[in-house]
Parts: structure tokens; C-alpha cells; sequence
């Protein structure tokens, strides 16, 4: 199974259009276009009947004490986990690609309706679900594509992993709220194929 993208290539850079936030001078960052990539896949195994689609970013700070804080660094030595941006389940096995901002056109305050979407498919919560559960003016349920939006003083840059699943089942025994890792534990036993291509961003400065 191969996946590719014309809004980025593998391994490169994920231009700002397709991210949460883009760097400010004055202010460090501000919103982007918050657009969701073009992905197109292709080597389907025989038995596929449906698709998910699971955006990642596994250089997450594990605490977040120096994240955004003026005059603080996130070191590079600080132990890393995952922070899922988009989950989309039960996609129509007669696609085989997707628009970029399909899913996701803009960046949406107290989130994005769901779970239902194009093609039949479901879109699980991202984790701007819990960033912004504290927030009055964001706080809600982020469901679909939220893009990047590292710490602006974080010491890595990092990678945004695009996964595609070919699974032997119409559709994933999910409902109501649900995202990356209830998503990766209904799978289990379902995957026929997959194939990701990774983006990097950051918003530091000294990374540029």
C-alpha cells in the first residue's frame, strides 16, 4: 500500500497553510488556515472495506510546565508522547483519495461538529479536546483536522505522521466520543494494510 500527498512531501516541511498556527513576529504565533492535506493512496489489498486516516504527532512535550512560557526553553531532552490531530474512521473503500481542506477549512473555537463527515466516515476528537478544556474561549469538542501547533520555544521540531489503514470491516465498533487510541485498540485484528508519509513544523524561530 503507498500513500502521497500534493500538499507536502514526505519528509519535508507541512507549509502553513495546513496548520493550526503559523509564526507571528509581534505575538510568537497567531491562527493559520487550519486546512487538512491532500492524500491519495493506492496498492489496496484484496478483502479492503474501509479506510482510516490517522494524523499523529509523537514529539508532544510530557509535561507542560515551559511550553509558551516567555524566557523558558522545552528541552530536547524531555520525554516525548503522542498527540493525535485527526482520526477519521469508516471511509467509503471506493476512496481512494481526498481533497486538501475537504475535512477542514479554517481554525473552528470550540471545535468542529461530529462525528458524522464525508463518504460515510466518522471523525473521532483530537487532543485540542483536553489542550483547550480549561480555555472559556475555546474549550470544546475538536472533532476531524486541527493541523500544527507546536510550543514556539520548543528546542525540536516536530513530525506530523499521516497513516492510512486498510481494514476487513465496514465499520469500527465506535460510537459517541472516541479518538487515537480507542480508534488504534478497535483495529486491532482488522488491518490488512498501511502506509504513512511524515511532515515536520515548527514554530520556533531558531528552528526555521
Amino acid at each position: 500500500m503507498k500513500l502521497s500527498s500534493t500538499s507536502f512531501t514526505d519528509g519535508q516541511a507541512i507549509p502553513g497553510h495546513l496548520a493550526f498556527c503559523i509564526p507571528d513576529p509581534a505575538h510568537h504565533v497567531c491562527l493559520g488556515k487550519n486546512r487538512n492535506p491532500q492524500l491519495s493512496w493506492s496498492d489496496v489489498p484484496p478483502g479492503t472495506r474501509s479506510f482510516v486516516i490517522i494524523c499523529h504527532d509523537p514529539d508532544v512535550p510530557s509535561s507542560g510546565d515551559d511550553v509558551n512560557q516567555e524566557g523558558r526553553k522545552v528541552p530536547a531532552s524531555l520525554p516525548r508522547i503522542d498527540f493525535y490531530h485527526w482520526v477519521l474512521i469508516d471511509l467509503n473503500v471506493t476512496v481512494n483519495a481526498i481533497n486538501e481542506a475537504e475535512f477542514s477549512n479554517d481554525v473552528t473555537p470550540r471545535g468542529k461538529s461530529g462525528p458524522q463527515a464525508a463518504h460515510g466516515s466518522q471523525q473521532g476528537i483530537n487532543n485540542y479536546t483536553d489542550w483547550f478544556a480549561g480555555d472559556h474561549d475555546m474549550s470544546g469538542d475538536y472533532h476531524g483536522y486541527d493541523g500544527p501547533c507546536p510550543p514556539w520555544n520548543d528546542e525540536i521540531v516536530h513530525r506530523y505522521v499521516f497513516t492510512v489503514y486498510a481494514l476487513d470491516i465496514d465499520n469500527l465498533p465506535l460510537s459517541g466520543k472516541f479518538g487515537g487510541p480507542e480508534v488504534k485498540a478497535a483495529m486491532q485484528g482488522h488491518i490488512l494494510a498501511e502506509a504513512n508519509i511524515t511532515g515536520t513544523y515548527t514554530l520556533n524561530p531558531a528552528l526555521f
